[in-house]
């Protein structure tokens, strides 16, 4: 049987899988999850991509195996852009609940999602939940671009720091710019535009307006904001070198993480 090189599941025979998860006493299962959206002029829309590659690095620090990365997410917001491909939200639940369950009946009990794509999170807390609502089993979820701690931020920006945060620039911008530079076109960064109005207000973010300096939440998509996807930040800013060093501190965060999840027992939330 030929050396098992990567550890993505992708790319093993069912016989290599087998043996991976019989040689290690305790296997973690990695399921990546990401999204295909606008993510702005200067990278493409496919940022599952980025959660791929972090997962496989992770995998193989770890001794982890990757399952295949999910491109899809719940991205409502982004649904009024062509290109995009968002799920709903009852598809997103039941397509990540059968990916758990596959590994789950077959007796893998330590699954760790690394999820991509922040606005599928409020969805992932509700399937995570009824896996251990339903088989007391934890299934733990890193949301990978929320991992980054500020003076990780200070470092890679300097007094920018983490102002740099934000959909259309920073982490995702400079990550592609380190993992797929072919794919990036640096030319076309430019200033996030001025805010769109709905109901004669200003639109905060994807999440709502501003009145009386308040958020009030509403429908917005990303055109109602922001018809090139830069919401704030300015991936003027974003470079290769920082996106490695973004990289760097995800994957050994993820590794440090699947390293200690794999000595406790995920039916016992108590040790």
């Amino acid at each position: 049987m030929s050396h098992i090189k990567n550890h993505l599941l992708e790319n093993m025979t069912f016989e290599e899988f087998r043996q991976w998860s019989e040689e290690d006493d305790c296997p973690v299962i990695l399921i990546p999850l990401g999204s295909q959206e606008i993510q702005g002029p200067v990278v493409p829309m496919g940022d599952f991509m980025l959660a791929r590659k972090i997962a496989e690095e992770v995998a193989e620090r770890s001794n982890a195996v990757a399952a295949p990365t999910m491109p899809f997410g719940y991205a409502e917001y982004f649904r009024s852009v062509p290109g995009g491909i968002a799920l709903s939200a009852d598809t997103f639940k039941g397509v990540l609940r059968d990916i758990l369950d596959n590994f789950l009946n077959h007796g893998f009990k330590r699954l760790v999602i690394l999820n991509g794509h922040s606005g599928n999170y409020s969805l992932i807390d509700q399937v995570i939940r009824a896996v251990r609502r339903e088989t007391g089993l934890i299934v733990p979820c890193i949301n990978l671009w929320r991992s980054i701690p500020d003076e990780v931020w200070a470092e890679i920006h300097g007094e920018y720091g983490k102002k740099a945060f934000s959909h259309g620039g920073d982490p995702v911008t400079s990550t592609y710019m380190h993992y797929f530079p072919e794919l990036t076109h640096a030319d076309r960064a430019k200033l996030p535009e001025t805010p769109g109005e709905m109901v004669g207000l200003p639109v905060m973010g994807l999440s709502g307006v501003k009145f009386k300096d308040i958020e009030i939440g509403m429908p917005i998509n990303v055109d109602d904001r922001c018809p090139d996807g830069i919401v704030a930040g300015d991936p003027n800013r974003s470079s290769a070198d920082k996106g490695e060093k973004i990289a760097e501190h995800l994957i050994g965060f993820c590794t440090d993480f699947v390293t200690h999840f794999r000595n406790t027992d995920p039916s016992d939330p108590k040790k």
